[in-house]
């Protein structure tokens, strides 16, 4: 039987290479989905610091996807000099 760490692995890698495909809204669901079987994982284990700092990541994660979704996110990848001269 597959566990839910393994699970959570796989989809880290599947939202690794939707990353890489420039598919980020998808990406950050199914980083999110990762987080949910990392957490299961951690209550099984009655890990209980792991399963807080794995949802105030997972909390972290989903409103970043909702102010992307917003489109209030600021882009830093492809900053021009012009803009790094403002700062």
């Amino acid at each position: 039987m597959i566990s839910f760490a393994v699970l959570g692995g796989i989809l880290l890698n599947i939202g690794a290479f939707l990353t890489f495909r420039g598919k980020i809204y998808e990406a950050v669901i199914v980083y999110l989905f990762a987080d949910v079987c990392w957490i299961i994982m951690a209550y099984e284990r009655d890990d209980f610091w792991g399963v807080v700092s794995i949802v105030f990541g997972v909390t972290f994660g989903f409103l970043a996807f909702i102010k992307m979704q917003k489109g209030q996110m600021n882009k830093s990848l492809n900053t021009q000099k012009k803009d790094l001269d403002e700062n």
